[in-house]
């Protein structure tokens, strides 16, 4: 009982902390922690859509940041072309990157392991290439998104305060969605599926229909952070895609605690303030940021979550 209230109030204390940041924002006039934590915020959303898969369903998919990328640039390609409506985009990206995640799980899930993870990691690698190859759309230079997405004048993208507070709403609903999700019929059999395949394919379950099911909810979440992402840089870039990308969302699961509701946020806002903070100490940040890692990962097993859990236990 006391591990779960140590864990608790931690993530409540997190969560408190990221609604009332606007306020801070606005009363010290630091207006760059804002528009970091709106980066952290919806990084924080891709993590929490990766561990759906990863976490939950045990596929370790290292092809995750193709989704990023996917819903960056259906805004950017349609705002380019002079769609400019947000009811329009954003519909367009999560059903691209619903379509993508369709295929790539179709023909990935029929291989297991490494095999898996190859083949997600190739599939993201050929939207790096496609997108650079675009050069309609700027190429390896990437699109510059020059107005952001139009709600109609519901919500204005252009002041921080709001499009923050939309960011927030988001990863709140999805990390509200995946939790009913894994408490649901569906989500018991995917982390069954997880734990043991051929048991659950023996009772009855077909194991590939919800694991793909799965995957493509998971591709359609990360979409929707593409989406914001293209809004919050005001550009995008095939750099997104890149296998590097993917790696630091898994680094964020891993850190924070895989199989947890909050993990995946909790590690995003430790990695990406580690990263601000290091490369401002020096170039070579990559070096310090990496023992680190491999420290928290050695003598934090679970993550964050897990660690938290066992302070509470004494």
């Amino acid at each position: 009982m006391k591990a779960f209230t140590v864990s608790k109030a931690v993530t409540a204390l997190m969560l408190a902390g990221l609604v009332l940041l606007p306020l801070y924002s606005q009363l010290s006039g630091n207006i760059f922690i804002l528009t970091l934590f709106t980066r952290i915020v919806i990084l924080a959303l891709a993590a929490a859509s990766l561990n759906l898969i990863m976490g939950y369903g045990g596929m370790m998919s290292f092809g995750h940041a193709a989704y990023l990328g996917i819903g960056g640039y259906a805004v950017g390609m349609l705002a380019q072309e002079g769609v400019g409506s947000g009811f329009i985009q954003f519909p367009v990206a999560l059903a691209a990157s619903a379509t993508y995640a369709l295929v790539i799980g179709a023909l990935s899930l029929r291989t297991r392991g490494v095999y898996f993870i190859m083949i997600t990691l190739a599939f993201a690698q050929m939207a790096y290439y496609v997108a650079s190859g675009l050069a309609r759309y700027g190429g390896d230079d990437g699109l510059t998104v020059y107005k952001r997405s139009d709600f109609s004048g519901l919500i204005n993208l252009s002041n921080r305060t709001q499009f923050y507070y939309l960011c927030l709403a988001c990863l709140l609903g999805v990390i509200f969605l995946i939790w009913r999700i894994v408490n649901s019929r569906f989500g018991l059999v995917v982390q069954g599926l997880r734990s043991n395949e051929q048991r659950m394919q023996a009772i009855g379950f077909p194991a590939k229909r919800y694991q793909l099911v799965c995957f493509v909810i998971s591709g359609t979440m990360c979409g929707l952070a593409g989406a914001l992402l293209a809004n919050n840089t005001d550009f995008v870039s095939p750099a997104v895609m890149y296998w590097t990308r993917s790696g630091d969302l898994m680094v964020m699961v891993i850190l924070g605690g895989m199989g947890t509701l909050f993990g995946p946020v909790m590690g995003a806002v430790v990695y990406l303030l580690l990263e601000e903070f290091l490369s401002q100490i020096t170039e070579y940040w990559a070096l310090i940021m990496g023992p680190l890692l491999l420290l928290i990962v050695l003598f934090g097993r679970g993550g964050i979550m897990g660690l938290l859990g066992r302070v509470g236990r004494g």
